[in-house]
Formats: structure tokens, C-alpha cells, sequence
């Protein structure tokens, strides 16, 4: 009879969360910024926070980078309290935020050198180690150029860089792409997807839905501090919309008039300031169902539920405000 090993018999133990917060509150006065969250992030994780502006997201990455302190709750770290192992914790932290706050008057290069200095890393480490994340970050031709000279997109790529030169376990990415135009914001993602390839966890907040979708193996959905649902972006969008979104605009001042004639045509109905939002798992029925009711809208487009449809049957309003 053959032997069956030990490592076969034993059941195989998960890896330690890298962050578990647990019923986590940061409160200004009377305002509860952050009011009760709880989440795990696993190693090797892409985790997200998405929300709209205000909602908490960036107050719980200051928490877990360990320069806010939390008002109630548990935090762990990689096993460490940052309330109590801040430089311990950051040590292992890359952060990139939402403002980049690059030293405009150093070249590219020497910006990624001077920050590794702080860690008090050696010149003989640092210099190849710059040379290394320029290369990463398509950056190389630019290494002596002034950081003012750089367009929006290239800038966000050396804050990436910079945050990369202590070789984190970690990296927090607050609104990586806000104010990036659509090929800029691309370029960004193709980089975050290879750190991710080479083990690095991912902790980033987003109010754009796609960018969500692109980046995120499991996300929380926030609003007003708490969290509304938990999941990969996926399961989100199964649990709480349909297949597709039928979009209909009749104008203005017509939506409201015109969605009560609607009904019965598909799941469930969302009429926004802007536009009617018909939820079925066929859009192109549903739109054959509004013309033999002799409806006829200024536009109207399918296409597949979203996140932000998500957020929107969850809170009753859109994510960007």
C-alpha cells in the first residue's frame, strides 16, 4: 500500500493576511470618516476600495500607511499595529498618493535616488536600482531630464518608480490615474499589472469603474465610510445588476414624463438627471419592448452592467458626483 505524505495528509494552511482590519473607525470631531470597515488583503492581492469622492478611501490608506492614526478598531500590518510600528511598517510600504509630489527641481533620476536615501540605503544598491525602475517605467531616455519637463502620465510613472526603490511587499495607490488621459491611464495599468505578476500586493482606491475592473482581483465597495458590499468585481456586478444596461435619453425634460410608460420592460428601472437606465440580461429585447410601446428616444445604447451600476443599486446615486 503506498505512503501517503505527511504534507498530503495535513491540511494546508493558508498565508497570513498581509492587512486585516477589523471594525475600523477614524472620526474628525463628529464626523466619522471612516465608521466600522472590516477586510482582509492576501499576499500577491490586488485590493481595491472604490467609492466616490469623500468616502472614505484615502483616510483608510493614511491608517494603514501609519500616518493617521485610527480612532477605534484593530489594523494589522504584515502582523504589525502601524499606530505602534509606524517606521516598521512603512519600511515595507510603498506609497504612491494621490498628488505626486516629486522634487521638481532634481532630475528624474535623482529623484529616485534621494528618496532611496531615506531608507538609508546604499549609493552602491541605489544607482543600479534607479537605473532598473526608469527601464520599468519607460522613463530611461528622460533620466536627466527636469521633472517639470514631464507630461502628466510620465510623472505618475516616476511616483510609481520612486515608491518601488525600498522594494516593497506593499504598494498603496491612491487615484493612480485621476487627471491621466486615456492612453497615459493604459500605460499605467500595464505597469501595475507586472508588479502584480512579480508578487507585489496592490492596495489602490478608484472612483473609475473600469479602472476597477482592470486592476482589482476583489474589491470593497464604500460609501460614506461604510462598506456596501465585498467581492471580485465580477461577482459584484452578478449579485447586484443583470447581464446589460439598456441606456435611453428622450432629453431633459422628458425622462421623468416618460419612465413611468416604461414599465414592466426588463428587471428593474433607474431614471438619472440624464438618462433612463433599463436593467435586463437582454438590452437589445428590452429595446425592441420600448419601440412597440411607440417610445422613441434621442439615443440609445446597450451594454454590459458595470460597477458603477453596482454602486448605483446599492447607494441610489452615481459614483462620480
Amino acid at each position: 500500500m503506498p505512503q501517503t505524505s505527511l504534507s498530503h495528509r495535513l491540511p494546508q494552511q493558508a498565508p497570513a493576511a498581509v492587512i486585516t482590519a477589523r471594525n475600523v473607525v477614524k472620526t474628525y470631531g463628529d464626523f466619522n470618516a471612516v465608521d466600522g470597515i472590516s477586510f482582509d488583503v492576501q499576499p500577491g492581492e490586488s485590493f481595491g476600495l472604490l467609492g466616490p469622492n469623500g468616502a472614505g478611501k484615502s483616510t483608510t490608506m493614511r491608517m494603514i500607511g501609519g500616518v493617521s492614526q485610527r480612532t477605534s478598531g484593530e489594523l494589522s500590518i504584515m502582523g504589525l499595529d502601524p499606530d505602534q510600528h509606524g517606521p516598521e511598517v512603512r519600511a515595507h510600504l510603498g506609497v504612491v498618493p494621490q498628488q505626486d509630489n516629486l522634487d521638481e527641481e532634481l532630475k528624474v533620476r535623482d529623484n529616485l535616488i534621494v528618496y532611496g536615501r531615506y531608507f538609508g540605503l546604499p549609493y552602491s544598491y541605489l544607482r543600479p536600482k534607479a537605473d532598473e525602475l526608469l527601464e520599468f517605467a519607460q522613463l530611461t531616455d528622460k533620466a536627466k531630464a527636469k521633472v517639470d519637463a514631464l507630461s502628466g502620465g510620465m510623472k505618475r510613472r516616476l511616483t510609481i518608480a520612486r515608491s518601488l526603490m525600498n522594494d516593497p511587499k506593499v504598494l498603496l495607490l491612491d487615484e493612480p490615474t485621476t487627471g491621466l488621459d486615456p492612453q497615459a491611464r493604459h500605460i499605467l495599468w500595464d505597469r501595475l499589472f507586472r508588479l502584480k505578476e512579480a508578487g507585489v500586493t496592490l492596495i489602490l482606491t478608484t472612483h473609475y469603474m473600469d479602472e476597477a475592473e482592470q486592476l482589482c482581483d476583489r474589491l470593497i465597495v464604500v460609501d460614506k465610510g461604510k462598506i456596501m458590499a465585498e467581492g471580485s468585481p465580477s461577482a459584484l456586478i452578478r449579485e447586484h445588476s443583470t447581464r446589460e444596461v439598456l441606456e435611453l435619453r428622450f432629453g431633459s425634460e422628458r425622462n421623468t414624463t416618460v419612465a413611468p410608460e416604461l414599465g414592466g420592460i426588463g428587471e428593474r428601472l433607474e431614471t438619472l438627471p440624464d438618462r433612463i437606465l433599463i436593467y435586463a440580461d437582454d438590452g437589445e429585447a428590452a429595446l425592441e419592448q420600448v419601440s412597440n410601446r411607440g417610445l422613441r428616444p434621442i439615443t440609445s445604447l446597450v451594454r454590459r452592467s458595470s460597477l458603477e451600476d453596482v454602486f448605483l443599486r446599492l447607494t441610489g446615486r452615481s459614483l462620480i458626483d
